[in-house]
This record gives structure tokens, sequence and C-alpha cells, in this order.
């Protein structure tokens, strides 16, 4: 006799979770485990960290998956340990060792290398990397013993501090724009030091306006009951916190949703966050006409919503 799977009822759920995610769990992992224990019907991330990496992963259920671009275009920071003259093959921890080298550095020299990659560099994404080729992840290339070219790409390191350094082992703090591979930019300070190195550590402290202080460790989320998890859920406004705030009259709102535009006594730029008499509305953008558009609406007023 055939059995039939039950179905699993979820349910709608908006928010935000700022999940401090812990080390050796790929996002996706992390992502399923917080959808499983919300029992949220629609979920999603905001940019992955490497099963290696621990730290900040802003995860989206419901309404908040619209905005969840807004953290991937953020400056990033990182706690990153580097150890000196090993080389590997994914320019981690977890790699093959290809190389090994004899280190003399000073922590003069390593400071001085350090201050060279601070500012707009060019770097090469990393083979072992999510970056996709022809709808494929470069680690699959990677994996199959496949080395593709790549071009480097601009990203800007706005500070590099050092924290420790032993002799062979160091760690820094960097902030850096989107698109920045910390992995690579351990190797290149190996290369630069012409001792070769790998990252053996890595932490995410900082996306945007939001720090690890902010985040829910996995297990506190799984050690809760339901309504404490529900209450770990920042609202659904909070990824377009950064954008200014227009409050609209009902008839206002009302024009909003039915995606007809806005001529307001005082007018913006950009991006703003607005709000019906009751409830979050989404993000609207004023356009050149000098006249405010809906962007991207929520689709219920019902979600939470901060001040």
């Amino acid at each position: 006799m055939k059995r039939t799977q039950r179905k699993i009822i979820r349910r709608a759920v908006d928010g935000v979770l700022l999940l401090d995610k812990p080390q050796g769990l790929t996002s996706n992992a992390a992502l399923q485990t917080a959808r499983r224990l919300l029992n949220a019907a629609k979920a999603g991330h905001t940019g992955t960290l490497d099963p290696m990496a621990s730290g900040l992963l802003p995860l989206t259920f419901g309404e908040a998956t619209k905005f969840s671009q807004m953290l991937l275009d953020a400056d990033k920071a990182y706690e990153a340990g580097v150890q000196l003259g090993v080389d590997t093959d994914t320019g981690d921890a977890e790699g093959t060792v290809l190389a090994t080298h004899p280190v003399a550095v000073s922590e003069e020299a390593l400071r001085e290398v350090l201050s060279r990659f601070v500012g707009d560099i060019d770097q090469v994404p990393p083979m072992y990397s999510a970056l996709k080729r022809d709808g494929k992840p470069l680690y699959e290339y990677a994996r199959a013993g496949i080395e593709l070219e790549r071009s480097a790409r601009r990203v800007r390191i706005s500070s590099i501090d050092l924290v420790s350094f032993d002799g062979s082992r160091f760690v820094i703090r960097v902030d850096c724009s989107k698109g920045t591979y910390i992995r690579s930019l351990a190797m290149d300070i190996g290369a630069a030091l012409g001792c070769g190195a790998h990252l053996c550590a890595l932490r995410r402290t900082r996306i945007g306006a939001f720090g690890i202080e902010d985040g829910v460790p996995l297990a506190q989320l799984e050690a809760a009951e339901m309504d404490a998890r529900d209450g770990m859920l920042a609202p659904a406004d909070t990824l377009v916190s950064a954008f200014p705030r227009i409050d609209l009259d009902a008839q206002q709102a009302q024009y909003m949703l039915q995606g007809r535009p806005l001529s307001l006594t005082e007018q913006g730029e950009g991006f703003a966050r607005i709000y019906g008499p009751d409830a979050f509305l989404g993000l609207a953008e004023w356009k050149p006409d000098g006249k405010l558009w809906a962007k991207r609406l929520i689709a219920t007023g019902e979600a939470n919503q901060s001040t």
C-alpha cells in the first residue's frame, strides 16, 4: 500500500532575522533550518556566507523578501584569520595544500603590505566561489579540475586593522564594499609578502547598518518557543530603514497602492519608505518628473513596522 506524504502547512511570517550563523553550516542550510523553526511559508537570504565562515546572515521572511537586494548591495565588515606560509587550492583552510614556504615577516612589514590594499583595488574572484559562469558556479568547475580565466573586478577596501600577529598567523578587521572576496585578499597579501597565505578563519561582523551585536545565534532560535522565535524577528521595513520616511494619508496611500504617482509638497530624490495611516506600504522612488512612484510594495499593510 502506497503511503501518502503529509503536506506541511506553513504560516505567513513577515520579518527579518539577523542570524548569527555558526561555522560549518551552509547559508542555505541555515535558511532552511530557520524557516522550519518558524514554520514560514516564504524565506530568503541577503547573500551567502561560506560554510567555514560564521557571523551575520540576515534572513528574510514573507514580504520582507522583496527588499533583500538592499543588503546585497551594502558594505560589509569581517574579522579574518590568515595563515602565512601555506597555499591551498581553495584559498582557505578547507582546501588541499599546494605549497609551503618559510615565513620571515616582521609586524612592520606586514603593516606596510596591508596598507597597500586599502582603497580601490582590482581583485580576481577565486575559482572556489559562487560566482556563476554560463549558469554554473565557479566552484563546480574548480571541483572538476577546470581553471577558468576570470577578469579582475574593482572593489573598495575602506580599512584594514591589524588585530594580532604571532609571526605566522595574523587577524585583521576589514571594512569593504560588496563583491569583495576575503580569501582572495588573504592570498594576495601572502603573495605580496612573498610567502603565500590562506584564509583560516572568517566572521562577518557587519552588513550595512546591522552589526553582529544584533545577531541571534541559531542555537538560541532552536531553544526558544514559537512565540519567542517570532519576537526575534525585526519588522519587514528593517532593510529599508536607511531611506527617508514619508507618511501618507489614506487617499494618498490608496493612490500609491493603485500604482498612481504622487505629487507632494516636499520633493526628494532616490528611494523613500512609505507608510499609510496604519502600516508600512513599501518602497517608492522619486522620478525626474518630480513625482513619487511606487517601486516595491508589500502585498498587505498588516506587516509589523518599526518607527
